[in-house]
């Protein structure tokens, strides 16, 4: 067994974890270690490869996997120690953190610890959807995996349950990789992943959002093969008579997520009892001195940016803990910062900065409602030729993913088409450095597709 002591510890490396690392180096902590239990630092955002991050954190629009690569990189440069393969196993009220690494085991006595644990998704068994057990049902943030880092595709007639966002941007990745999704379902009034994703995945596309609606059946014995749609009342119960068959192959639970905190309720950290997060002050303090949580750990956000902002605020405070310094109050909570729900007729939402102006053009070409030109030229765009940035992966010659994306905007009325353009491609052999172009207008567009992730 290895011991050592560090004055911070954080346990996850996804975005909390690697902007609390940096906040903690730069508040004046003599040592930080990160200890992640996947093979890379970065958490999910490796198998995010849709754009739409970042426009908070570093005011431009990222791909999952580019913002991990950013973030990873600032955590480096700031001196923390990054260890993957490391599954943390206990964790005390003394701060004392054992992990099972590849090295063997490890003991740390910590100065301060930074639970950044992130959240887990909701499974068919929390909804207790009844029906029989086949194949074909998945969460979207597996079928996700699946799909982008594992080259899998999950299914070709596919029903998607609830509107988060993951849920939303599978279905767009479903259907530019070939398949129908048939509907979305939502048991609410109202959507709950952002606007944008609304509109760039569902209208783009033509996909139904059916909302008051559930799924109150699954059929097929082996290989699903179809679920039953049902309309439900004010509170969310199924009302008898309305259910319909649809038939499909594939189910997809986009029904909510759930911080984890399985290693923070060892060391006696209160709980949220409706949320399971866990309960800071506004120090982002836990319960238990000394040990402090961010993102969604404590409380699940809408955005990366908003984890990060969270984190690098945890990580700060846990190297003045050390040195004995005053903590710095938290950021304001801005997890619904940007426009969430259906979007209004008439009106378009700017995506290009975190404000989010809902713009209303006028008959002469006048927009109301921007908070600077940027936002009345897009709404000018959506209006006249709206584009958008196609992302995707092409298969290596080892087998392995390259996430790759169009460096502009693709007409949207040609996503379809040049998406099955790039399924005929394949990526070099060899490194290649993000951002470097691997395929030189394929599309005939003056459009190149640039690599948005690491070899």
């Amino acid at each position: 067994m290895e011991e050592r002591y560090y004055d911070v510890v954080i346990i996850g490396g996804g975005p909390g974890g690697l902007a609390a690392a940096q906040g903690a180096k730069e508040a004046g902590a003599a040592s930080v270690l990160v200890l992640e239990r996947e093979d890379q630092v970065g958490g999910i955002l490796h198998q995010c490869i849709h754009d739409g991050f970042g426009l908070i954190r570093y005011r431009e629009t990222l791909t999952g996997p580019e913002y991990a690569r950013r973030a990873r990189g600032e955590a480096q440069a700031a001196g923390a120690a990054l260890v993957t393969g490391a599954m943390v196993t206990r964790l005390t009220a003394g701060r004392q953190v054992t992990a099972v690494t590849r090295r063997g085991l490890l003991r740390c006595q910590a100065g301060a610890v930074v639970l950044a644990t992130g959240c887990r998704e909701r499974t068919r068994g929390a909804i207790a959807i009844p029906g029989t057990r086949p194949a074909g049902v998945y969460t979207a943030g597996t079928a996700q995996n699946l799909m982008n880092t594992k080259n899998l595709m999950v299914g070709r007639r596919v029903v998607v349950l609830g509107s988060g966002d993951i849920g939303l941007i599978m279905a767009r990745r479903l259907t530019l990789e070939g398949a129908q999704v048939l509907c979305v379902a939502e048991q609410k009034p109202a959507p709950g992943g952002l606007e944008r994703n609304i509109i760039q995945c569902l209208y783009d596309f033509g996909i139904p959002l059916h909302l008051r609606t559930t799924v109150t059946r699954i059929f097929g014995p082996k290989r699903l093969e179809g679920v039953e749609l049902s309309q439900v009342d004010a509170a969310g119960r199924p009302i008898p008579g309305t259910g319909r068959r649809v038939d499909c192959d594939t189910l997809l639970l986009s029904v909510g997520l759930i911080p984890e905190n399985e290693i923070a309720a060892q060391a006696g950290i209160a709980l949220d009892g409706a949320t399971n997060g866990t309960v800071t002050d506004g120090f982002l303090q836990t319960s238990v001195p000394g040990i402090f949580a961010c993102g969604n750990s404590r409380k699940v956000m809408d955005l990366a940016d908003f984890v990060s902002v969270q984190g690098h605020a945890a990580g700060g405070n846990a190297a003045r803990f050390v040195l004995g310094q005053p903590l710095v109050p938290m950021p304001p909570e801005t997890s619904n910062a940007m426009a969430k729900g259906l979007p209004q007729p008439g009106v378009t939402t700017c995506v290009l900065c975190p404000k989010g102006c809902r713009v209303t053009l006028l008959p002469g070409g006048e927009a109301q409602g921007n908070g600077c030109p940027k936002g009345a030229d897009y709404a000018r765009q959506e209006a006249t030729a709206p584009q958008r940035v196609l992302t995707t992966t092409l298969k290596r010659p080892d087998g392995t993913l390259l996430p790759v994306k169009t460096s502009a905007g693709v007409p949207k009325d040609r996503l379809l088409a040049c998406m099955d353009a790039l399924r005929r491609c394949a990526a070099p052999a060899g490194a290649v450095p993000c951002g470097q172009v691997v395929l030189s207008d394929p599309f005939g567009l003056g459009v190149d597709v640039i690599a948005a992730g690491e070899s």
